[in-house]
């Protein structure tokens, strides 16, 4: 499981940091997104426990990650056939739940408009 998070994380952040064209399965977008998550808990403690300096760390880190998150999300709307244009519903109330919806839907199983099926995550 960690080797899965980490290889991900690198796979997205490192090797498609904004790559907006193709498609992204749901192993490459919900490990990132786990990934994300356990990151943000760790500097939430360690802001906590021993220094507010790390909120400041956690901002730079958020603001590096800001592109790939947008990629990556765009990407998995183009796995379920949809374009990276919808990410944008999620401004507006309750848009957050279809984004949600679309992004636990099951991607096109062959090529879309978007691309060669991505191969399943680790």
């Amino acid at each position: 499981m960690i080797m899965a998070l980490i290889e991900n994380w690198k796979l997205v952040v490192l090797e498609r940091y904004a790559k907006f064209d193709g498609r992204a399965g749901q192993g490459e977008f919900w490990w990132y997104y786990l990934a994300n998550l356990l990151i943000a808990i760790v500097f939430g403690v360690l802001a906590g426990a021993i220094h507010w300096v790390f909120w400041g760390i956690f901002l730079v880190y958020a603001l590096l990650v800001i592109v790939p998150t947008i990629a990556v999300s765009v990407r998995r709307l183009h796995d379920t056939d949809k374009s990276g244009w919808w990410l944008l519903i999620g401004l507006i109330p309750l848009g957050g739940f279809v984004l949600l919806v679309f992004y636990i839907m099951s991607g096109s199983p062959h090529q879309n408009k978007y691309g060669d099926a991505p191969a399943p995550a680790a």
